[in-house]
């Protein structure tokens, strides 16, 4: 891929700020839900201006059923004889120690990471992660949508495999190097959050093991419920009002969500009510915010938002937004 002036690597003035290393990653699972489990991983390692050092690749047998294999790619035969996860962790761990990840949503991802380390009784060495998709908001790139093949596109990058793992891993890495050094060119800074590792993990569903596909329905979906529903704490703090676009939320805030989003709601909320912020089942002119990846959709709670006034993000903005949430 051609460089212009502006953005090869020995014109820009690197931000002394700027992490020394990245780990970029891409894992490929079961669902999106907090019980489902990886079934390939990989990652690239990249220095601190974005130069590949090397890349790595696993499949993962997940203990169960595959999930959407008209996705991924990956069945239960394939997956059969492949390592558990406890048996590649170190290796993985050894790819991501002292970098930041770095991944397309990459809440995603480190959520399904650190499930991954908990259930195997160990941490994943990762402190910082990165979000493509913030990065090139913060780039303001004219990117029709936000997905892997559109900032792809962008950047002249030719995705041979799509959903899999090491390509959609190779992808990005091209993508991001370009990003970074626009970045670093334009002083922007780069949206770093912490990431907190799990110190313990139980699996609500009941166990699944053996080859994968015990303890699923035929059509790869949960037989009966394997996801209890649960009644939250109140929040504790007063709501201070509405979210003001550019500001910080601030605990108290009460959030909505409407329509499908790329990480399971359970997740989102629980990562909100962590926050100090309140998760409202319904809109209503006392709501802060409404996050929702569909703003012009037709939903009662977007119907209601544009009524009342109410601000609107979606959910990449939001994730931006938990990551520094002021106290109340």
């Amino acid at each position: 891929m051609l460089e212009d002036r502006q953005t090869a690597p020995s014109a820009v003035p690197w931000p002394a700020s700027y992490p020394q290393g990245y780990a970029v990653v891409d894992v490929e699972t079961t669902g999106l839900a907090r019980d489902d489990r990886i079934v390939s991983a990989a990652v690239y390692r990249l220095d601190a201006r974005g130069e590949v050092e090397d890349h790595w690749y696993t499949l993962v047998n997940p203990e169960r059923d595959p999930g959407p294999v008209w996705i991924h790619g990956l069945t239960s035969d394939v997956l059969e004889g492949a390592p558990l996860f406890a048996d590649i962790a170190e290796e993985f761990a050894a790819r991501l120690e002292d970098r930041v990840l770095v991944a397309h949503n990459a809440v995603f991802d480190w959520s399904m990471i650190a499930r991954e380390y908990a259930r195997a009784g160990r941490e994943a060495p990762v402190r910082q992660r990165l979000c493509t998709i913030a990065l090139s908001k913060e780039l303001r790139l004219p990117l029709a949508n936000h997905k892997l093949e559109s900032l792809a596109a962008h950047f002249g990058v030719v995705q041979q495999r799509a959903h899999h793992a090491l390509d959609d891993a190779r992808v990005l890495a091209e993508a991001f190097r370009p990003s970074l050094l626009a970045a670093a060119r334009d002083g922007v800074r780069l949206p770093l959050l912490e990431c907190l590792p799990l110190t313990e993990w139980t699996d609500r569903a009941a166990p699944r093991t053996g080859r994968p596909g015990a303890g699923r329905a035929a059509g790869g979906y949960p037989s009966g419920s394997w996801r209890p529903s649960r009644k939250r704490p109140a929040c504790p703090y007063p709501n201070p009002g509405r979210y003001e676009p550019g500001k910080q939320l601030k605990q108290g805030m009460r959030i909505a969500f409407s329509g499908d989003t790329s990480v399971e709601r359970d997740l989102l909320e629980d990562r909100a009510v962590e926050a100090g912020l309140h998760v409202a089942t319904s809109l209503s002119r006392l709501t802060s915010l409404l996050v929702t990846n569909d703003p012009d959709s037709g939903t009662s709670k977007v119907v209601k938002a544009r009524q009342f006034g109410t601000p609107v993000v979606d959910e990449a903005a939001f994730g931006q937004l938990l990551g520094n949430v002021e106290p109340a």
